[in-house]
């Protein structure tokens, strides 16, 4: 992904970082899916030794067709 940030700089140091609206929009996204894969990655982790069924047991224990 490329930016086109424009720094500002207070006392000679940078301060802020400015984005076109579109990019933060589109680094909001990035970094939203960058956390929803590491809750899976935590799930997936935490749930490896779980019981699984099928989904036609599943089926059959709830009563679904």
């Amino acid at each position: 992904m490329t930016v086109h940030a424009q720094i500002l700089k207070r006392n000679g140091k940078n301060e802020f970082a400015i984005l076109p609206y579109e990019e933060f929009l589109k680094v909001q996204e990035t970094l939203e899916n960058y956390e929803d894969l590491r809750a899976l990655r935590a799930a997936k982790i935490k749930e490896n030794n779980a019981k699984t069924v099928s989904l036609k047991e599943a089926k059959k224990i709830f009563h679904l067709n």
